[in-house]
């Protein structure tokens, strides 16, 4: 009953240029699957249509600095801080979440990938399968010589393509993840060639770039479904287009991709996902291929700097002086080009990428390796620094950040939509919430993303109400979940005001849904003191605070106390009994522990005045 309810939702969310459209890859897949599948061969043996079958990658047209010094020899892929890669180097089709496996025999459109509890978590395997293992092997064999790296990397190839046989299995399901394993094949490629390796295995790579890009553009995420796919689909195509001199595939995923970016983003910089991990995502696409056209003289449209320019700001300003960023809606870890084995921090790398390509720098923080082998030194010029305001509020991507005169203090508060196009498919149900850092500590925070298909009670209490800093009016969700990406009835928000007020500033915001209206009030002296005012009508509410984890705090009466090591906080309200529970709190992706919820519950309406103390 809740699949046959799902499917409903799901073609109701279509307009119907989309139904054809997929009625025609419907098609598509026909014939691949009686002319293509039925081969059982790997990707590096397909045969390649006549018109691209004479392409040859350049790399002198790829962005690398090769006499880079700085960089580090590949040891092992970060499988989001839980995975043992040594473990999985070679299980190409491993569940993790259990010991069982992916069908690699099945043709791949026919997989059912979602909420597979007796299996696991696709979006885990497939970051073993972006190859960015691949990228890094290649990369330390050329600067070492050292033979080890060209012998793994040899095995792991071939061993990756005799059990991934081309639409055979999991590995082929997602155009998007065909992007990705093809960047990571290019910059593979570039250092082998570089390295001087033997031509059967240059050409091997080589022949798979071209047979995947050909697949990602004919399969590419159209209609309702063209979000951050679609960009990094499109990326890739851009990037081989260019360094194999085929403007074919260059001028189409330029064209796309500057269409995009108004469309899937606000002039204020707020991407349309409301999921600042997505944005940065799509960003990084963006930067790497700019990277590539600056390479090659090609002119860089003046749209995507606008936009560009309007999006790292976003960034800038969601990110603390002291380097901790606040994340609203989902974050599985995504990125494009590894050639370490990790990202540390993923923000400041998009930060320092972009810094590189405009006006500005945004950050103080050390490079990424990647930035010291792409980014060409007439770039490295310094730039001055974009501070973000006290205030940083976008009316029309939904979010405002306010910060205190000594810049220790920053929170911000989520009055935007609760996604991108008609099935909104990674927010959050978080309207109206805030969070709350002080230096370099998160004292009231989003929950976090956990898993996107390993027990689905899992998905849903992630991106619940009950899960955000904000109000429950009835015990009901803000928004209808019907799906693990798939929304149904949807809260609408507005920013109502936004003012100075004597050495203060008050934000007005409102969320609407079916059932309720629920006005939150705002107001901050820059200083040490947050006043919340919500309002409900008659009906009955429930004030959450999520707690992070290594706090220490006390209820007395009708006071909160917070501590941790420097800071304390003293939350008062208006005579309401507190409640606490056990809550789930998720830093990373696959990663959760148990943190605490503090619940006020009231009538109509409540206030809350929070006092912040920071010892010398």
């Amino acid at each position: 009953m809740k699949n046959t309810r799902w499917f409903v939702n799901r073609l109701k969310a279509m307009k119907p240029k989309e139904l054809v459209w997929r009625v025609q890859q419907k098609k598509l897949q026909k014939w691949e699957q009686k002319e293509v599948f039925s081969l059982h061969k790997p990707v590096i043996e397909i045969p390649l249509p006549q018109d691209i079958n004479s392409l040859h990658i350049e790399i002198e047209k790829i962005s690398i600095n090769w006499d880079n010094e700085d960089w580090t020899e590949f040891t092992s892929l970060d499988l989001f801080g839980i995975y043992d890669y040594a473990k999985y180097r070679n299980s190409w089709n491993a569940g993790f979440q259990t010991d069982n496996f992916w069908p690699n025999d099945l043709f791949s459109p026919t997989i059912n990938i979602n909420q597979r509890v007796d299996i696991g978590d696709i979006r885990t395997n497939w970051e073993l399968n972006r190859l960015f293992q691949f990228a890094a092997l290649a990369k330390s064999f050329y600067v070492t010589r050292n033979d080890k790296y060209f012998v793994e990397f040899k095995e792991l190839f071939y061993s990756w393509n005799e059990q991934n046989l081309f639409l055979h299995g999991v590995e082929w399901t997602s155009a998007m993840e065909l992007a990705i394993r093809i960047n990571s094949w290019v910059y593979a490629f570039a250092f082998l060639k570089k390295a001087g390796c033997e031509e059967k295995l240059l050409n091997d790579i080589e022949h798979g770039i071209l047979v995947m890009t050909d697949y990602v553009l004919k399969h590419r995420a159209r209609f309702s479904s063209a979000n951050n796919h679609l960009i990094v689909e499109m990326y890739a195509v851009a990037l081989v287009g260019i360094i194999t001199g085929y403007s074919t595939w260059y001028d189409e995923a330029l064209k796309i991709l500057t269409e995009e970016l108004p469309r899937q983003n606000f002039s204020d910089g707020v991407n349309k996902e409301m999921s600042l991990h997505y944005q940065g995502f799509v960003m990084e696409a963006y930067g790497l291929l700019w990277l590539l056209m600056v390479k090659n003289k090609f002119t860089v449209p003046y749209i995507w700097k606008t936009y560009l320019r309007a999006m790292t700001e976003f960034v800038a300003d969601s990110t603390g002086d002291f380097g901790n960023t606040m994340e609203f809606g989902d974050d599985d870890e995504g990125k494009i080009l590894d050639l370490k084995g990790t990202i540390e921090n993923y923000y400041q790398y998009i930060l320092n990428l972009m810094g590189c390509l405009l006006d500005q720098k945004y950050t103080d923080a050390s490079w990424h390796e990647n930035l010291k082998w792409i980014v060409p030194e007439e770039l490295w010029n310094e730039k001055g620094k974009y501070i973000p305001d006290l205030v940083c509020s976008r009316k029309e991507g939904g979010y405002t950040f306010l910060r205190s005169k000594d810049r220790r203090i920053l929170i911000g508060i989520d009055h935007a939509e609760l996604g991108y196009g008609t099935i909104a498919a990674h927010g959050h149900a978080d309207a109206l919430s805030f969070q709350l850092f002080v230096g370099d500590q998160p004292i009231f925070v989003d929950s976090g993303t956990y898993n996107y298909h390993f027990l689905p009670d899992n998905r849903d209490y992630f991106r619940s109400t009950v899960s955000h800093n904000t109000v429950m009016i009835n015990g009901k969700e803000q928004s209808e979940m019907i799906g693990p990406f798939l929304w149904g009835k949807k809260a609408t928000t507005r920013i109502l005001n936004i003012e100075n007020q004597d050495d203060a500033i008050q934000l007005v915001v409102q969320s609407t849904n079916s059932d309720a209206t629920h006005e939150r009030i705002i107001t901050f002296n820059f200083e040490n003191q947050i006043d919340i005012m919500d309002k409900i009508s008659d009906m009955n509410g429930e004030f959450i605070l999520h707690l992070s984890p290594n706090l220490q705090y006390n209820i007395m009466n009708s006071v909160i106390y917070i501590k941790k090591d420097n800071i304390s906080i003293r939350i008062e309200n208006d005579g309401t009994k507190i409640y606490e529970r056990n809550g789930l709190y998720s830093s990373r992706y696959n990663s959760k522990v148990e943190n605490t919820q503090i619940s006020l519950h009231f009538v109509k309406q409540i206030r809350v005045k929070m006092q912040i103390k920071q010892d010398k």
